[in-house]
């Protein structure tokens, strides 16, 4: 039975997305990927760090800019990555091409679902409508939809520019890096969510 098949019995697809100290980059791109995609999406959205700040809440500029964007950064605990998150992971958004070796190196079988933020959204983009449209199937859910964007979306990987894949590390920083940072988020998350929603 295919991916596409186990999602028409509403199982859920599920996106792990990963940065450091999982208080910064991770949880940011988790709470706008979820706000973007909406409730009944069939999409599941959590976060974990590589060397995470366990138990700590969003970092407080971060949590700050999300709700400047009306995203909810409450109850929040940062936790450290494991093999088992990434293998029950159908997609892995990681910030840096750093942390997606990371998490190809601790789950190798992981290197086709894993990709960095920013190359997924551009891989995306890339995408015909018409050619998801057709892989998706007719009345796909989102969840189906994203599901079939992965192959698709890969097939494009040796065309985009890896120097623009990684997010910078606000922590620690300056508030115009905090901001910074953001505004490399934003724009790779609504992107993905654009095609995913079919609004592009």
């Amino acid at each position: 039975m295919g991916r596409r098949a186990l999602y028409e019995v509403n199982e859920e697809f599920t996106v792990l997305t990963v940065c450091t100290g999982n208080i910064c980059r991770s949880p940011a791109v988790e709470r706008l990927l979820r706000a973007e995609l909406g409730e009944g999406a069939g999409i599941r959205v959590h976060s974990a760090g590589t060397g995470a700040l366990v138990g700590e809440p969003i970092h407080h500029p971060v949590a700050g800019l999300l709700r400047d964007l009306s995203v909810d950064a409450d109850a929040h605990e940062a936790r450290r990555i494991t093999e088992a998150m990434v293998r029950e992971a159908d997609l892995v958004l990681a910030l840096t091409r750093e942390h997606r070796a990371d998490v190809v190196e601790l789950v190798p079988a992981a290197v086709r679902r894993t990709f960095t933020l920013r190359e997924f959204a551009r891989l995306a983009e890339q995408v015909d409508p018409a050619a998801l449209a057709e892989a998706a199937g007719a009345e796909a859910s989102p969840a189906e939809r994203l599901a079939a964007l992965l192959p698709l979306a890969s097939a494009y990987r040796a065309q985009v520019d890896p120097s623009l894949d990684d997010v910078i590390d606000p922590f620690r920083r300056a508030p115009e890096v905090y901001q910074r940072s953001m505004d490399e988020i934003v724009p790779a998350v609504r992107t993905i969510a654009d095609v995913v929603l079919e609004r592009r």
